[in-house]
């Protein structure tokens, strides 16, 4: 990108999450661009100079449900300067952003998934809020009409590609997100070690997640579960918990150093959910620890059937507690080796080469 200016935009940014990562990984491909953002989470990582939208000084930044409406026309009002490229990293309407008036700027955007408060609110319970219901078809036009300037875009999983297509009637170049492999490839100290003797489930705490069935399938396979993350289910799930017959450990927001622990202990990785790609299975594979997951979505790309872990068609949890005796024959340096293919390298050269084909 030597000789061009370039911009670098998401949405909000917040503490931690799979999107922000995505565009951090980003920034290291083009050092140089400028980068904004809706707003800055108050607990968000230090000393990244974005700049904040006009979003940033209002109450709105508190209630993004709120702010939506109001977000295509702040990604028009963005900046006055120019650019030469524009790359947005967007999950709502960052792929809308149009900087400056120059006919000559080329713009891109990588998807994490079409708003799904907007397209798919039946998959997403935020997208069942009342406030969003009379607008959404009205935000639904503006997100196809405001995007049409848009030269290419990237996905970052098929079950994303296909939703882009269908909505928007437009094609995408597959990148699959970067994760840390190298980091959690790397076995803790030998002290650190535990014996691969329970079942773990990792993430936020919120009912399309599957936390309950996990539990489920815990008490199916007569199994403990360690269940590390934090959401507003925590109560719900430490009642059903009590319930079963098998032990059930929370470990709440465990540090990085503690969740590859985790992993490496593990004799599964429980995943029954429909995710658009998952980075957290292909963490656990980095480990060498096997996935039981839903055959929907991101996992039909990250994890191979009978190889790295199985894919199971249901949401029976002695289904899953029958896969388990299978596990113990999966190869886990292959299962590690498997999840190479998804590295931050890797992420990084393919951006690269997106960002070179499409604004030479």
């Amino acid at each position: 990108m030597a000789g061009k200016s370039v911009a670098l935009v998401h949405e909000w940014f917040g503490a931690t999450g799979g999107s922000e990562n995505v565009f951090l990984e980003i920034r290291e491909v083009l050092p140089d661009a400028k980068g904004f953002v809706l707003w800055r989470d108050r607990d968000a990582r230090r000393g990244l100079d974005f700049e904040e939208s006009w979003l940033a000084r209002t109450p709105l930044r508190r209630s993004k449900a709120l702010a939506l409406p109001l977000m295509p026309l702040t990604w028009r009002t963005l900046t006055r300067e120019k650019f030469d490229v524009v790359v947005s990293s967007s999950h709502a309407f960052a792929h809308t952003v149009k900087i400056g008036s120059s006919p000559d700027t080329r713009y891109l955007s990588y998807i994490h998934s079409p708003a799904r408060y907007l397209w798919s609110p039946d998959f997403d319970s935020r997208g069942s809020n009342g406030l969003l219901s009379l607008p959404r078809r009205v935000l639904r036009t503006a997100d196809v009409r405001l995007s049409r300037h848009v030269d290419s875009y990237a996905a970052n999983s098929r079950e994303v590609q296909s939703r882009i297509q269908r909505f928007w009637k437009r094609d995408a170049r597959i990148i699959h997100p970067p994760v840390d492999v190298d980091y959690f490839a790397t076995a803790p100290a030998p002290q650190r070690q535990q014996e691969r003797g329970y079942l773990l489930g990792v993430g936020r705490w919120i009912p399309y997640k599957k936390f309950d069935l996990m539990i489920d399938i815990a008490d199916a396979a007569g199994l403990p579960l360690v269940i590390a993350g934090s959401g507003p289910e925590e109560e719900s799930l430490r009642r059903r918990a009590a319930r079963v017959r098998v032990p059930v450990t929370f470990e709440r927001q465990p540090s990085r150093e503690r969740l590859r622990e985790l992993y490496w202990g593990a004799r599964s990785l429980l995943f029954p959910t429909h995710e658009d790609f998952g980075i957290i299975p292909v963490e656990a594979m980095a480990c060498g620890t096997p996935v039981l997951g839903l055959r929907r979505g991101g996992v039909l790309e990250t994890v191979v059937d009978g190889e790295t872990g199985f894919l199971i068609d249901s949401s029976d949890p002695h289904e899953y507690a029958a896969m388990l005796r299978h596990v113990d024959g999966l190869e886990r340096n292959r299962i590690s080796a498997h999840a190479e293919s998804f590295s931050s390298s890797t992420f990084r050269a393919k951006v690269a080469s997106w960002v070179s084909d499409e604004s030479s």
